[in-house]
């Protein structure tokens, strides 16, 4: 197989005169980094006389190649749970660095081992690396077993059902995923009872680079340089208690009659309750977050159906981008990625570098993106609004230059949700449903989202003192009162670096010349109706009338 071909449906690899009796399986967690509903580890530990839970620091899996401190902690606290909780039933994670299938090859030939199972890693990024194990596997004659859980579903067979092709909008994709059926239920947790643990000598783990401990940030050479403080704990069993704290608040919005209360009433000042940290690294299984959550609402109504999937729409557009990325390597780039519009962007690095510090002079985009470098999260409503005033809103600057700090510095970042999310604020892929006749207002939007101001005055202390009646709007303060708060706009706190009335007018302008200009249809993922929009952009309702 070329390793460069993505690899459709899971096809486990097995030579026809294997016997029954497994020597040696290795479970490899690159995603899926639980115990819980994981399927593939189920698979390893049957049938085999020693087991082995591994993790390879590559330089790529679990998206290290470009991370901050925030993200990269997350991943050493989850890798140090796992290793934990393989510590209690007698084994350990074996964490190593290097190439996965140099490893794999070394273990074949020193450990025995005959079978590799993993989760599947949809994203068109990893085939050429599961690909080459995939290659090694055959040359050596082991057992390559993939499952799926990731995912709700398999992109792969959303993509056979809708005759080869990612379905292009998302009641397209709703319903081809309806021809799939229901989401499987999560599978049991494993029985350790029978299982055997492998060892590795000491003499294998100087030849394998066996990490002596899960390596911490600093030790994969990234450190704190702006006061990081994360937001979020990493692990299987804090995903878990943060998944019932989750289901609280959910049964009482059902309660109260209403759904998706992350979205209808988003707190930017209390604790966050996104799974998206957990779900990204797979600490918490999303089959398991989708089924909990209908069975909140049906245990509420005593057996009546959930509404469609609207509970759960999140997740939902979780699966469609990932289903649109699957056969995309360039999913994440402007060009040559067939479903994105070749939009001539500004490139100012001096803007830019504005947006990502925090130093755009409007205080609540500001303040979104100094949380995101101190917490490693911010809010969807955030950031919708400091890509919309990036890109076609108010800088006019590429969503790519904003995915790279998204990457960086969000805890959650996922190289298709990420992409996919750019991509709908920008317009790059709307050129005809979604366009700059609608973006947000960074005051309005702001005042509206969080009007007491405590959001600014917690992330943009330089206006703590400022008046709740200028706080959204500095630039307007009396010079007096600017001195009395000891905040001068210009000096204290910058001018703003574009004026939003004009800059989005003209912004507005290119965008309608360029959707002329195009000469032909492009295939692309697009919104089915206005309503998707305003469904995608997770507004409150009250925020509707504050685009511009």
């Amino acid at each position: 197989m070329d390793p460069d071909t993505p690899p459709g449906a899971p096809e486990d690899f097995a030579p026809a005169t294997r016997e029954k009796m497994i020597k040696a399986s290795v479970h490899w967690f690159r995603h899926g980094l639980r115990l819980h509903d994981n399927p593939a580890l189920l698979e390893s530990i049957k049938d085999t006389e020693k087991f082995y839970a591994v993790f390879i620091h590559d330089g790529h899996t679990a998206g290290t190649n470009i991370t901050g401190y925030n993200r990269l902690n997350f991943l050493t606290e989850t890798l140090n749970s796992l290793d934990e909780q393989l510590r209690e039933v007698g084994s350990q994670l074996f964490v190593f660095k290097g190439n996965p299938t140099e490893i794999f090859r070394i273990l074949h030939k020193e450990a025995g081992i005959t079978r590799i199972t993993c989760e599947q890693d949809c994203e068109a990024i990893w085939n050429k690396r599961d690909g080459d194990v995939r290659n090694l596997c055959q040359e050596l004659g082991m057992d390559f077993v993939e499952r799926i859980s990731h995912t709700l579903w398999d992109p792969f067979k959303i993509i056979e059902n809708n005759g080869g092709q990612p379905p292009l909008t998302y009641e397209m994709f709703l319903q081809v995923a309806q021809t799939l059926g229901l989401p499987p239920r999560p599978c049991p947790d494993p029985d350790w009872s029978n299982v055997l643990f492998g060892e590795i000598s000491d003499e294998l783990a100087a030849k394998l680079k066996l990490c002596p401990h899960v390596p911490k940030p600093e030790e994969l050479g990234c450190t704190k340089k702006n006061g990081e403080c994360p937001v979020y704990v990493g692990g299987e069993h804090p995903a878990l208690l943060h998944l019932a704290d989750r289901l609280r608040v959910e049964e009482e919005a059902f309660q109260d009659g209403y759904i998706l209360p992350n979205q209808v009433n988003p707190d930017l000042l209390g604790p966050p309750m996104s799974m998206s940290a957990a779900l990204r690294f797979g600490c918490l299984s999303v089959r398991k977050f989708y089924w909990d959550i209908q069975d909140v609402y049906v245990k509420m109504y005593e057996g009546e159906s959930p509404p469609s999937h609207s509970l759960t729409a999140q997740l939902i557009w979780r699966e469609y981008f990932y289903c649109m990325s699957a056969n995309n390597p360039k999913f994440d780039q402007m060009k040559e990625n067939p479903i994105c519009i070749d939009i001539p962007w500004y490139d100012s690095k001096e803007k830019l570098s504005a947006w990502e510090e925090g130093r755009t002079g409007y205080p609540f985009i500001d303040a979104c993106m100094r949380q995101l470098h101190k917490e490693g999260w911010i809010h969807h409503v955030c950031r919708t609004a400091v890509a919309c005033f990036l890109t076609r809103g108010d800088l006019w600057i590429s969503w790519e230059a904003g995915l790279k700090v998204f990457y960086k510095y969000l805890i959650d970042a996922d190289w298709s949700v990420s992409a996919g999310n750019w991509m709908w604020v920008s317009s790059s892929a709307f050129e005809r449903q979604l366009d700059c006749s609608t973006c947000i207002c960074p005051v309005n939007y702001g005042r509206r989202v969080e009007p007491t101001g405590d959001y600014i005055r917690r992330y943009v202390p330089e206006l703590a003192s400022m008046p709740q009646e200028y706080i959204f709007e500095p630039w307007k303060a009396p010079r007096k009162l600017q001195k009395k708060v000891k905040c001068i706009i210009g000096r204290d706190y910058p001018e703003r670096i574009v004026i939003h009335e004009e800059v989005s007018r003209i912004n507005r302008k290119m965008m309608k010349e360029i959707s002329l200009k195009l000469k032909r249809e492009m295939p692309h993922c697009c919104p089915s109706n206005p309503d998707e929009i305003k469904k995608f952009l997770r507004l409150p309702t009250t925020c509707y009338h504050n685009v511009c």
